[in-house]
């Protein structure tokens, strides 16, 4: 760290290596909790648990991936405010969040009916899978309060470089999963319904946590002074703002990946385990280059709030080299040894064998991918949501769209996997043109 002296410009490096590694090891609990749990349902005498189960999760995941606004929202005015060292604002950040947070979590919990039902229209299942998944969703769905109030507490510790706090409540989550899915699945054999109530309490006791290194924080004693200015509504008008654009743009995003699965889908049954296999890969990369993209987002955050304006230039610089390092990596393993990796995945030859003739698309795919992530931190640091929702729509209709239509047309799977490494790389391109304009506006603001 000491060298760090002649170079002052990086001297952020040692707070950005925190922030990454906390943020890429609290990504890495959740898919290893995740294989940990279906392997306890895996080894029941029925298979239908299992199938119930990854049926609703599915759901729920895509659910949550769209409700996760709430996270980067809180984080990059959190940062902000902590970098004009504005404890009142820090704080408000946080209880408007929460209120938003409250308010679509008693929604969802009110019309949890109809979206249960509606799972079941839109994904078919046999009797048995959707009495396993019914007992898993009626479970797991009270979990909603507490996974969007967590997600604003993981954005607030983050906006303020409090990065080992989200380890910690990632780390307690998973470890109760496993133990809770080990008794209430394994022992005790409650099924899906046991795997439900693991979930849930996880993130109760995750919520917990939380709360807990806040009250710890001494903040309950500054809140009380603030609760009046949670009344004015005018207030939420900017919140509301930035909250609509980031959902915006995370649904458009998230749709264009679950197009490319529904026509991957319609190519045929090798096709779609081959793209999803491929995609497990993508997965694997995109928990460290998000975690580069949280740690991006934080600093940025923090950086504009000291006006230290300067040395954004820089940290965006070494982001996008660590983000195209780690792609290279992933992809490189898995385009010169192929049948190795992915037969770590599937025991079937056959998908193992051809899947080398689509693995060079993880090449283009990982190497845009990581610099949209990278870039998305940058812009929700600078709280510019409306940026990312404009790059979304452009890059659906110029990149995305066209090419897509081809693929369906052709029924080709390597025209599928362009449309989507087209989408990222015109997002890209359109955040590059827009990265001159924001070192400008931050000097102004």
């Amino acid at each position: 760290m000491s060298s760090l002296v002649f170079f002052p410009k990086y001297d952020f490096l040692p707070r950005y290596g925190r922030l990454a590694v906390a943020n890429i090891v609290s990504n890495l609990t959740i898919p290893l909790a995740s294989l940990i749990s279906i392997g306890f349902l895996g080894h029941l005498s029925e298979l239908s648990y299992l199938a119930g189960v990854l049926l609703i999760s599915v759901v729920l995941n895509l659910l949550y991936n769209i409700l996760a606004f709430l996270r980067m929202s809180t984080t990059g005015v959190t940062a902000q405010a902590y970098g004009r060292n504005d404890r009142e604002s820090i704080i408000l950040t946080g209880l408007r969040n929460a209120v938003i947070a409250l308010v679509i979590g008693g929604i969802i919990l009110l019309l949890q009916y109809p979206i249960r039902e509606l799972c079941f229209v839109v994904l078919n299942a046999t009797p048995d899978v959707k009495a396993s998944g019914i007992s898993y969703f009626n479970m797991r769905i009270w979990e909603i309060p507490a996974v969007l109030l967590n997600y604003v507490l993981i954005g607030w510790f983050l906006g303020q470089a409090q990065s080992g706090k989200v380890l910690a409540m990632s780390i307690l989550a998973n470890v109760v999963i496993v133990v809770c899915d080990y008794l209430l699945v394994f022992r005790y054999g409650w099924g899906s319904a046991g795997a439900g109530i693991s979930q849930a309490l996880s993130q109760y006791m995750m919520l917990g946590l939380g709360l807990t290194f806040v009250i710890l924080q001494g903040v309950w004693k500054e809140v009380g002074p603030l609760l009046r200015q949670l009344l004015k509504i005018r207030a939420y008008k900017s919140t509301f703002s930035l909250s609509t654009d980031i959902f915006l743009k995370t649904l458009l995003v998230t749709g264009t990946f679950v197009i490319f699965n529904s026509q991957s889908s319609a190519l045929g049954t090798d096709i779609f385990a081959e793209n999803s296999l491929i995609f497990q890969v993508v997965l694997l990369c995109g928990y460290f280059t998000q975690g580069l993209s949280y740690a991006t987002e934080t600093l940025t955050g923090i950086f504009k709030g000291e006006g230290a304006i300067e040395k954004l230039k820089y940290l965006l610089s070494v982001s996008v080299i660590l983000g195209l390092i780690v792609a290279f990596i992933f992809s490189i393993i898995c385009v010169f040894f192929p049948e190795p990796i992915f037969g770590l995945l599937t025991d079937h030859e056959d998908i193992v064998a051809y899947i080398s003739e689509y693995v060079p698309w993880l090449m283009l795919f990982l190497i845009f991918t990581s610099m949209a992530y990278i870039l998305d931190g940058y812009f929700l640091g600078l709280t510019q949501g409306y940026t990312l929702k404009n790059v979304a729509i452009i890059g659906i209709i110029i990149g995305f769209a066209p090419t897509d239509f081809l693929a369906w047309r052709a029924n080709s799977n390597h025209l599928l996997w362009l449309s989507l490494s087209l989408f990222m790389a015109v997002r890209v391109v359109t955040m590059g043109i827009q990265l001159p304009r924001t070192f400008i506006d931050a000097v102004e603001q």
